[in-house]
């Protein structure tokens, strides 16, 4: 029998056009199986794979996080240029990262006002801008 959680995260993979395999969808479904976006490290969702008594590796939830983020499932965002932290809501947005605790949560966008970008360089083009806006506690 499958449940709603599974049933979800299914679905997205399906969307994805991703081969559902059992680490996928277990994986899927902690990522999306409540229907709320979520920013994960890869240690962090292995964390809660075991938790949730899923047995998959380390190794299987790197390989598959990337395997989301090459086919649009989910978004990369490194911070400290070492960190990665995997973002289940892929439109542009800005984020927090709340430095004394290791946290990427959003920001609101709507609050965010870039008026000109320095122009590429010749033979480039912009690509993407990424806004990470560091805070910690006072």
């Amino acid at each position: 029998m499958i449940d709603a959680f599974q049933k979800r995260g299914t679905e997205w993979l399906a969307r994805a056009g991703v081969r559902p395999t059992r680490q996928r969808v277990a994986l899927a479904s902690l990522l999306v199986g409540d229907g709320k976006d979520r920013h994960v490290t890869a240690e962090s969702l292995h964390a809660a794979s075991q938790k949730a008594g899923e047995a998959v590796s380390l190794a299987t939830v790197y390989n598959t996080l990337r395997a989301f983020c090459d086919s649009g499932l989910v978004q990369e965002i490194t911070v400290d240029g070492s960190k990665s932290y995997f973002d289940t809501r892929t439109d542009d947005h800005p984020h927090f990262f709340w430095e004394d605790e290791a946290r990427l949560t959003d920001a609101p966008a709507d609050q965010l006002e870039i008026r000109r970008l320095p122009k590429a360089p010749e033979g480039a083009e912009i690509a993407k801008v990424d806004v990470v806006i560091r805070l910690r506690k006072r």
